[in-house]
Order: C-alpha cells, then sequence, then structure tokens
C-alpha cells in the first residue's frame, strides 16, 4: 500500500493527485499544484492570462497552453478512479473517521454545579486540549486532532465537520495534539508555503515553488522523511560518542578527585616526614655541640695544669735567681780586693750555673699556647642544611618522533633531556605483545607552527579556515609556504596501528586531505612529490593524487563529511563519504617513514574530528582488500613455485 501510495503522490504537493491533469509528457499534476506554477510565473507587468507554457516538475517537459490555459489540458480520469479506490480501500485503516470513532473510549462525564444549575462536562485530565470548533464557553474535550485541517474537534463537532464521504476521508485524524504541534514550518522565501522537501546542495528547507522556480530550481532535493531519517541516524551516532565521551570524561574526573585526595593525604605525610627529619637533624647539632663542649673543656684543663706547672717552675727558678743576685750584689760591694777575690769566686760560679740553669728552663714555657687557635668552621655543613629540599622527579625525556624507526626486528629511539643536572644513565623498558592488538585512533590537532601565513586556527585548533588578513605568523621551516599552499598538518606522526578520523567540509568546494612523510615539501600542493598522498575537490572535480599524478574518482557533490583511514601496519590509506557510507578511494602504500595527517584548502573552512573509533562500514571495507590482496599473493605463489619470499602482484 505504502508503494502504490507514493506512485498516486503529486510531486508538487506531497498528496494525493486531487484533479489529475495529464500532461502531454505523460506526467500527471493536481490542477491546484499547475495553478500555482503560474501564479509563481505571475507579475504586475505579466497577467495570469498571458502565461502559455510551464515546465513539468517530474521531466523539465515544456508544456504549451492553449487560449484555454489549464482547461485545455486533459483530465486524467484513469488516475482519479485509482486514487478513489485507493481512498476506499483505506477507509477502514486506523485514520479514517469512522475507525477513529469507533476506537475512541467512552469518556466518563462529570457532574458540574455553577450558579445553581447543573451540567455535564467531560472530565479533563491534565493533558487535555480543547475544541477549537466549539462555540460554547468553555469548549468541550478534543477527541481527535485533523492534520489536514489543522483543528481540534470534539466528538459532537468531528462528527458535523467530518461526514464519511469525500473529500473528508482522506483526512488524517490524530490523537488530539496541541496548535503549536499542527503548524508546519513555512518557507523563508514563499511565506504561504510549507516546507516539503530539502535542498542537499544548500543544506536546506524548501517548499514546492523552490523547487519549480526558485534558486533552488537545478539543485539535488530530498523528501523530508529521508533526510529524516538519516539526519536522526547520524545524531543518534553522534550522540552515543558524546555519552561515552561523557562517561570517560566522568571517570577521568574521578580519577582526579581520587588524585586530588591523595595529594592532600601525601602532602600530609611528607610535612611529618619533614619535621621528623628536620627534628633529627636538631637533635644531631645538639648531641654534637655537647660533645664539643665537652672537649673544649677538657683541652681548657690540660693547658691551664700545664701552665700552671710552668709557673710555679719560673717562680721557684726566680726566687733562687733572686737571693743569688742580692748575695752577688753584696759582693760587689766589697772593696778588699783579697776579701772579694776570696768571696766572689764561689759568688761568680753559682750565677753562671743559675744563668745556665734558665735557659734550659726558659724552653719549656711556650707563650702561644692561650688556646686562641681553636676555631670551629661549619660553612660547608651550612651550605649544606641550606641547599636542603625534597627530590623532585625527573623531567620527561622528549622523544623525537620523526627520527624514531622500526622494523621487523630493530627499533630506534631518539629523545631529548631538559633537565638541570646531568643524567648519567637510562633504562630503556619494552614489551613485546604475542596477543590480538586492538587498535585505538590517535586523537590530534592541527599544528599551529605548520600552518600558513593565511590560514587561520580556531577551536582549540581543530578549525581551519582560509584568511587573507592573516599575516602575522613568522616563517619556519615546518611551515606551509609559498603561492597557493595553505595548508597545515597535525601534531603527530604515526608509524603503526590504524586510525580514522572525518573531515567536515561544510561549503568548502576546493581542498586536498590527506597524509605525508615530514620530508614532503611545504612549498608545493600535497600529492604533487612522492612524499605525499591526497584526496582533492576542485570545484566539481575529485581526485586523487600522488608523486604529481592524478586520477579522477566519482564521488557525491554533496560530500559534506570526509572519513580518512589510516592501516599503517597494513599498508594502506582509504577514503570515505561517512554520510553516505560509501566507500571513494584507497591507496596501497609501502610506508618507509611515519607520516603526517595534513591539510589543504583554498576557499571556506573545514573542521577534523579525530581519534574516532572505525565505522562497521570502513572496517568492512578494509577487511575486503585485505582479503583481496591476499586471494592476489596467492596467484602470485601459485605462478611462481620456486619464489622463497614474500611479493605482492599489481
Amino acid at each position: 500500500m505504502e508503494t502504490l501510495e507514493s506512485e498516486l503522490t503529486c510531486p508538487i504537493c506531497l498528496e494525493l493527485f486531487e484533479d489529475p491533469l495529464l500532461l502531454p509528457c505523460a506526467h500527471s499534476l493536481c490542477f491546484n499544484c499547475a495553478h500555482r506554477i503560474l501564479v509563481s510565473h505571475c507579475s504586475t507587468t505579466k497577467p495570469l492570462e498571458s502565461i502559455s507554457a510551464f515546465q513539468c516538475p517530474t521531466c523539465r517537459y515544456v508544456i504549451t497552453l492553449n487560449h484555454r490555459g489549464l482547461e485545455g489540458l486533459k483530465r486524467n480520469v484513469t488516475l482519479q478512479n485509482i486514487i478513489d479506490r485507493f481512498q476506499k480501500a483505506s477507509l477502514s485503516g486506523p485514520n479514517s473517521p469512522t475507525e477513529s470513532r469507533r476506537l475512541q473510549p467512552q469518556r466518563p462525564y462529570t457532574a458540574t454545579i455553577s450558579g445553581g444549575s447543573a451540567r455535564s462536562s467531560p472530565a479533563t485530565s491534565s493533558h487535555s486540549h480543547p475544541c477549537q470548533f466549539c462555540e460554547q464557553d468553555p469548549p468541550r474535550e478534543a477527541v481527535k486532532t485533523c492534520v489536514t485541517c489543522e483543528v481540534s474537534y470534539c466528538d459532537r463537532c468531528l462528527r458535523a465537520t467530518h461526514p464519511n464521504k469525500k473529500p473528508f476521508t482522506s483526512h488524517r485524524l490524530v490523537e488530539p495534539v496541541p496548535d503549536t504541534h499542527l503548524r508546519g514550518l513555512t518557507c523563508l522565501e514563499h511565506e504561504n508555503e510549507k516546507v516539503n522537501m530539502y535542498c542537499l546542495v544548500d543544506d536546506q528547507l524548501i517548499c514546492s515553488l523552490c523547487k519549480l522556480v526558485g534558486r533552488h530550481r537545478e539543485h539535488q532535493v530530498s523528501s523530508l522523511t529521508d533526510r529524516f531519517d538519516k539526519l536522526k541516524q547520524t545524531l543518534e551516532n553522534n550522540l552515543t560518542n558524546l555519552v561515552k565521551r561523557n562517561s570517560e570524561l566522568e571517570n577521568q574526573m574521578a580519577k582526579l578527585i581520587q588524585i586530588c585526595q591523595q595529594v592532600e593525604v601525601n602532602t600530609a605525610m611528607h610535612e611529618a616526614k619533614l619535621v621528623e627529619e628536620c627534628d633529627e637533624l636538631v637533635e644531631i647539632i645538639r648531641q654534637r655541640k655537647q660533645v664539643i663542649a665537652v672537649k673544649i673543656k677538657e683541652s681548657k684543663v690540660m693547658k691551664l695544669r700545664k701552665l700552671a706547672q710552668q709557673i710555679a717552675n719560673c717562680r721557684q727558678c726566680l726566687e733562687r735567681s733572686s737571693a743569688l743576685i742580692t748575695q752577688a750584689e753584696q759582693s760587689l760591694k766589697e772593696n778588699d780586693h783579697a776579701r772579694f777575690l776570696q768571696s766572689a769566686r764561689s759568688v761568680a760560679e753559682r750565677v753562671a750555673m743559675a744563668t745556665a740553669s734558665s735557659q734550659v728552663l726558659l724552653p719549656d714555657v711556650n707563650l702561644n699556647e692561650a688556646f686562641d687557635n681553636f676555631a670551629l668552621d661549619f660553612s660547608r655543613e651550612k651550605k649544606i642544611l641550606e641547599g636542603l629540599d625534597y627530590l623532585t622527579e625527573p623531567l620527561r625525556d622528549r622523544r623525537i618522533y620523526e627520527l624514531c624507526t622500526a622494523s621487523h626486528d630493530t627499533i630506534t629511539v631518539h629523545w631529548t633531556s631538559e633537565d638541570e643536572f646531568s643524567v648519567t644513565s637510562y633504562e630503556l623498558q619494552y614489551t613485546i605483545y604475542t596477543g590480538q592488538t586492538t587498535f585505538i585512533s590517535q586523537p590530534f590537532k592541527l599544528d599551529p607552527k605548520t600552518a600558513h601565513k593565511k590560514l587561520r586556527l580556531s577551536n582549540d585548533c581543530l578549525t581551519m579556515e582560509k584568511d587573507e588578513s592573516s599575516l602575522k605568523k613568522s616563517h619556519t621551516p615546518e611551515r606551509f609556504g609559498g603561492t597557493g599552499s595553505y595548508g597545515a598538518a597535525g601534531n603527530v606522526f604515526i608509524d603503526s596501528g590504524c586510525h580514522y578520523w572525518e573531515v567536515l567540509l561544510g561549503a568548502s568546494t576546493w581542498y586536498a586531505i590527506g597524509v605525508a612523510y615530514k620530508s614532503a615539501a611545504k612549498n608545493e600542493w600535497n600529492g604533487k612529490n612522492s612524499s605525499s598522498w591526497v584526496f582533492s575537490r576542485c570545484n566539481n572535480n575529485f581526485m586523487v593524487r600522488h608523486d604529481g599524478k592524478e586520477m579522477l574518482v566519482e564521488a557525491s557533490l554533496q560530500l559534506r563529511r570526509l572519513g580518512v583511514l589510516l592501516d599503517y601496519d597494513n599498508n594502506s590509506l582509504s577514503f570515505h563519504d561517512a554520510m553516505n557510507s560509501q566507500h571513494i578511494h584507497t591507496f596501497e602504500i609501502s610506508f618507509l617513514l611515519p607520516v603526517v595527517p595534513t591539510f589543504m584548502i583554498w576557499n571556506k573552512s573545514v573542521m577534523i574530528l579525530s581519534g574516532l573509533p572505525v565505522p562497521d562500514f570502513v572496517d568492512g571495507v578494509a577487511s575486503d582488500l585485505q582479503e583481496l590482496q591476499q586471494q592476489q599473493m596467492g596467484l602470485c605463489r601459485q605462478e611462481s613455485p620456486y619464489l622463497t619470499g614474500m611479493k605482492t602482484c599489481h
């Protein structure tokens, strides 16, 4: 029935034909719709009667009218009879007035007393809708809404306005809905027309007149149902991904909160450890202070004891010397030579002996032992104490991805360290994974250091657009330059795995998207050299380009979402129409170095969505290509039985 109904539907009003006209091109058109086409061509200088031709909305055939106008065209009586039979067959359906009234449940009535009189009225609910046709106040509750009339009716008004006969049998009745839900969206260009089509070129809702005489006449259009299904599916998929991302963010936030709590615990532990360590240092200093103070006292006692002994010796010697001096002075007073000689001889000997003995005692007296050479030098210890600090984790080494390589038995890793202290050695740890690998797409953004001077990056470096006024960037070797090379690269180098990203193309009609080695020239278009592979569009032409060679490919002019699948391990790069789940082209590449995603535009703007899971339709295409490659390699082995290594046929 649905297929038959679509055949009986007018291409203008998208309803069943009403009073259909048979056009010379064998197509049909409602009389009123044909009249609307003529009215759309009218103007103040061109009245309706002067219009003598119009185009068939289905095949564009020019219909010539005679002096009778539309009345001169034949009525399609056969089509009208088929429509009548179809409507009669549909009378028993759920949307017919008879069936609607039959299925309508009896509503309970309650008594309402007002001003001493009682009347019965339907019991209202919180979601009841009043009848829009009742003349009484308040109106009765609506039991059905006519979508065709855009009016809600109570049971009495419905029987009065919709008898079980044409043309009311074709009206569609539904459960009561608010009035705002009935009024459809009107066309922006034709105020009295409702939108009933969708322009795929301009992404805009349009009416039938827009398709016939408006600026959308040559555009590809789709029914609202088809566009609704596709957009709803896309929104559901994106919503699923967004919910998944939100779940991941919630998990990440929970981990961050847990880390914050752990930081509080660790901080308290470190503060307690600091107090403990400092108290131990203070205790060590106190103990050393006591030990050194005891040593100073002991040294003081020893030196004073030694000095006291020396003082006693000196005093004893001094007393003997003083007595001898007195005796010698008495002898010197003797003037008698004989007496002097008799007494002075013994005195002279004693003085000589005393002088000699004093010379022996004097070396024992150390006048430098005043304990002034004692010194405490804690400068080194003070410097160590002033430098007390907690140990910090060494800075992470920065890996130089463009210099890192991997083969079947060798891995070369290059990195640099920005630590202030000298690193004496490194320990490189690795794990050999032997199980099944689950590939996760690598998220990335556009690298501002590579963007052309006339490109502006926004949206956290996920959107790039042409901007002639943006010329303040300094030139660097990584930046795209040259006339026409309006490009930018991603901020990752990929050397393994399976990665999928999408590019929202918007209204851009001139772009080139793909991958390249780091060595690819920055002053020419990507794909013009052997180090880059791109999918490109120039107005209405689509092509793939590599090493200066171009090949035209088929793609929809309404391509708005380009999917890119880079399977580095299986040496393939494929492009897909993500909106229509269609494969466009696949490069088979023997990768030698890490590659970076590249993007070029010459008008409008594009936006990158990276780190996406590989869609099912893309995964299926990749599996088919791998199976085809294996079959081709098997044929090579059969044709060359002496082949000892792997060989790929092209």
